[in-house]
């Protein structure tokens, strides 16, 4: 298994965030988090990107405990884009890539042929090359989005966590930005709002409330109408043209 974690806990205080969470990713797979806000998606994909440790429980990456992988060596191999990126100095976009190489830079070392490789070749993929040398302050939501996640990917991850990825982004946009996550072939964890998008492009579903795990599994066996009715206190229908395909009907 690429990402494992067993029964992880994390507190504020006294206010438990993440209660006794497991989960398990197979490599090249997508895992979509969903929850109503607060129900512990950000701080769970902070705990799993090493930022944040547990106060009980463990993740391995390939069964290597997180805790035991040096900070440089974790950086190099796992990624995360989080909901709130920003970067408010008007620089070039091809500037605000680069830093995704920094954990395999040495700072004493220039720039180098991989360094540059590492960089078209994550533009390419979010399809920004043409705006390399584009302003900043000149971008779109999701363009910017786009090139978050090319800063990413330029660090060459094996593991990919986006916090809410399509937050705030047109109907255009999102669908754009969910279609490269699947596409890209990484072991991908995305927290998501919308469960229609979670149905669409993940492989499985964690559904967090209040920080435990309600449940998990195929979009197709977790998302049901008492799950959403309980979870989430909406009614729906479920309109499935294929079998493993479906979209959510929410009532008015």
């Amino acid at each position: 298994m690429s990402i494992q974690a067993e029964n992880l806990v994390w507190r504020i205080g006294r206010k438990t965030i993440v209660d006794n969470v497991s989960l398990t990713v197979k490599p090249g797979t997508v895992l979509g988090l969903i929850g109503p806000n607060g129900s512990g998606k950000s701080s769970l994909l902070r705990l799993l990107a090493g930022l944040r440790r547990p106060v009980s429980g463990k993740i391995t990456l390939e069964g290597n405990d997180i805790s035991n992988i040096p900070r440089r060596d974790l950086a190099r191999r796992v990624a995360l884009v989080q909901q709130h990126a920003t970067t408010e100095i008007n620089v070039a976009v091809e500037d605000v890539v680069r830093l995704g190489r920094t954990p395999h830079r040495n700072p004493l070392a220039g720039w180098s042929h991989f360094d540059t490789n590492a960089v078209d070749t994550a533009l390419q993929q979010v399809g920004m090359s043409k705006f390399r040398q584009a302003s900043w302050q000149s971008l779109s939501g999701g363009e910017r989005q786009r090139v978050h996640i090319a800063r990413a990917l330029a660090q060459q991850p094996r593991e990919l966590f986006l916090d809410e990825p399509t937050n705030h982004l047109d109907i255009q946009h999102q669908l754009g930005i969910l279609r490269l996550i699947t596409r890209l072939g990484l072991t991908s964890i995305v927290a998501l709002h919308d469960l229609n998008h979670a149905a669409m492009f993940c492989d499985h579903l964690l559904v967090l409330d209040q920080g435990k795990v309600i449940a998990n599994g195929k979009p197709t066996d977790v998302l049901t109408p008492d799950l959403l009715k309980n979870v989430f206190q909406v009614e729906c229908d479920f309109y499935a043209p294929q079998d493993d395909a479906f979209h959510i009907l929410f009532r008015k």
